[in-house]
């Protein structure tokens, strides 16, 4: 029960940011087949319940595997990318069609209404490498009018991978680069890829978070070693991420609640590819005393930091940086200045362990090094129990003695009777 709460207030803090925007979620075909389709439903209807507006795009690639094998026609093309002859395109229509029926029916179970619109206008991908694809599309525009009125009236669309263009021509279309274009023109504030792999792999490891760089570099080194389903979901994500989407989603749409796991967490349970800065250092706040506070106390309790009352905090909370994650404060530094001497103190480092050994205790530390710096500070200096080998091999520090504590500090240093170790680095302002 108390998960469950917490879930929900976690939920709670991003209606505000995610009110009356859209979601574009892009389910394969094969998710919809699979027992967790009905729990993705409610998932969706959640959503909407949030006022959320929610466009959905589907693949079919699982269902025209299964229907061509049953009509002993082999597809020229699965995903809508090589070239589409014509039985190829047949096949699709009649397996995109069966998987828009299955969403609208599961739609209207979960009492949502739900149309599939032609609102993809595509033309002939044409002679590729000279090639000729034949049915195989690309998509020349959204109609966006038409989208926004459905969406304004309540009424979920559902978009298949298939377009006609002007003269009522179909060609198939690859849903994954479907899902991207109706992002855009709808500037979604989020596109949601669900498969059946999960999130990106670093070997046996789910890659939770990447920028739109660290993406196409990890396409350029990894491609060979990762599955086509893997490349592509990447690769448009990455197209996504540098033409306006800040959030691109992928994740594995069989896991229970995990829609709304990756899009109302800070860990998410699949990777995200993120345009924007999408983590941050700032000064903090008086807002934020709360939330600093819960992390001293974290830090309280493994005996790394001193006990400090909300009261005390509140008074010194302009000393303070907090490191967010979209949003969410998730590790607090402290820069105690002592002009007199030339000196100022690094100190309350510490990182929610939700978010430890990803680099962050080493940025705040740098920055408020950077911080001092600017204020024309000579010697920076901290008192450590546990972390002294950090600080050293990490932050640059060495060794020193209370005798190196300005006056007053050294005052409160012999008082708590910590002996905690004394840090010292010179700094060349």
């Amino acid at each position: 029960m108390r998960e469950r709460l917490t879930h929900f207030r976690e939920i709670l803090r991003y209606v505000p940011r995610f009110r009356d925007r859209v979601f574009v979620i892009a389910l394969d075909g094969a998710v919809v087949e699979d027992e967790n389709f009905p729990n993705l439903l409610l998932d969706i209807a959640l959503l909407r319940s949030l006022s959320i507006r929610v466009v959905l795009v589907h693949g079919a690639a699982h269902q025209i595997r299964r229907y061509a094998a049953q009509l002993n026609v082999t597809p020229s093309d699965l995903v809508g990318t090589g070239i589409t002859d014509r039985e190829t395109l047949n096949v699709a229509l009649t397996a995109s069609n069966r998987v828009t029926h299955e969403i609208l029916e599961g739609l209207s179970a979960n009492d949502l209404r739900a149309a599939c619109p032609n609102a993809v206008v595509a033309h002939p991908a044409g002679i590729l490498g000279g090639v000729d694809h034949q049915f195989t599309g690309k998509v020349e525009r959204v109609d966006v009018p038409l989208l926004q009125t459905l969406l304004e009236h309540d009424v979920v669309p559902v978009v298949p991978p298939i377009g006609i263009d002007g003269a009522g021509a179909s060609y198939r279309l690859n849903s994954d680069a479907v899902a991207v274009e109706i992002a855009k023109a709808l500037r979604a504030v989020k596109l949601v890829y669900l498969n059946t792999e999960g999130g990106v792999r670093d070997g046996d490891t789910v890659v939770r978070q990447m920028t739109v760089q660290e993406a196409e570099n990890f396409l350029k080194k990894r491609r060979a070693e990762m599955t086509p389903e893997a490349v592509t979901k990447l690769t448009h994500a990455l197209r996504a991420g540098k033409e306006g989407i800040e959030r691109v989603h992928i994740i594995d749409g069989r896991e229970q609640e995990g829609l709304l796991g990756e899009v109302f967490s800070n860990e998410g349970i699949g990777t995200l590819v993120y345009a924007n800065e999408y983590q941050a250092i700032r000064a903090a706040q008086k807002k934020d005393v709360r939330a600093v506070h819960a992390l001293i106390q974290q830090g309280v309790q493994n005996d790394e930091l001193v006990k400090r009352t909300r009261a005390e905090l509140e008074k010194i909370i302009g000393d303070y940086f907090v490191f967010e994650v979209d949003r969410n404060l998730v590790a607090c530094v402290a820069l105690h200045m002592y002009p007199e001497q030339n000196k100022a103190e690094v100190a309350s480092v510490f990182v929610d362990q939700r978010y430890e050994n990803k680099g962050i205790g080493g940025k705040l530390i740098q920055f408020a090094e950077g911080v001092a710096r600017g204020r024309g500070i000579g010697t920076l200096f901290c008192l450590s129990t546990q972390a002294i080998n950090y600080f050293v091999q990490k932050g640059g520090f060495k060794l020193g003695t209370p005798d190196d504590l300005p006056p007053a500090r050294r005052e409160k240093y012999e008082a708590h009777g910590r002996k905690s170790q004394v840090l010292v680095k010179a700094l060349t302002v």
